[in-house]
């Protein structure tokens, strides 16, 4: 199995920000399902408000295996002004945006069938419309295409 290393990644802003995720922790439910959780660790923004990702792996009593990603990006309210005491509150997350994937297999699919069904999600909701080459290594690639759940 692949060791949990942290995530890199840039974000969609008009000047991209890196994002660095570092993994929290790895279990496996009582139903099999192996589930890791990332977020992000800066320390000016409270944990409950930073990224995070979650990636799931089960295989079903069907055979079936089901790969689950899930990324979080918390939005924080907007503090503006300062009450009659001089107190200005501690802004709250107002709303979290969330995308869930979720890919089924069947448990005689292969590595490249796998790769091939992920590539093409990725580059429909990338608008890619040119040949790029299918990514190969990381946490994503990895659960989805390989049926691998970090450790």
């Amino acid at each position: 199995m692949s060791a949990i290393n942290p995530i890199t990644v840039f974000d969609g802003a008009a000047t991209p920000v890196l994002h660095t995720l570092t993994p929290i922790s790895v279990s496996k439910e009582k139903t099999g399902e192996v589930v890791a959780e990332y977020r992000e660790t800066s320390s000016n923004v409270p944990a409950y408000a930073q990224v995070r990702v979650t990636l799931k792996l089960m295989r079903m009593k069907s055979g079936v295996y089901r790969c689950e990603s899930r990324v979080v990006v918390p939005v924080m309210e907007a503090i503006l002004n300062q009450n009659a005491s001089g107190y200005t509150a501690a802004p709250k997350v107002a709303y979290e945006n969330t995308i869930n994937t979720i890919g089924f297999f069947h448990e005689r699919s292969d590595a490249s069938g796998r790769r091939l069904a992920r590539q093409i999600s990725v580059n429909l909701s990338n608008n890619v419309s040119t040949s790029v080459a299918a990514s190969s290594s990381g946490p994503f690639a990895e659960l989805f295409d390989l049926l691998v759940a970090p450790t």
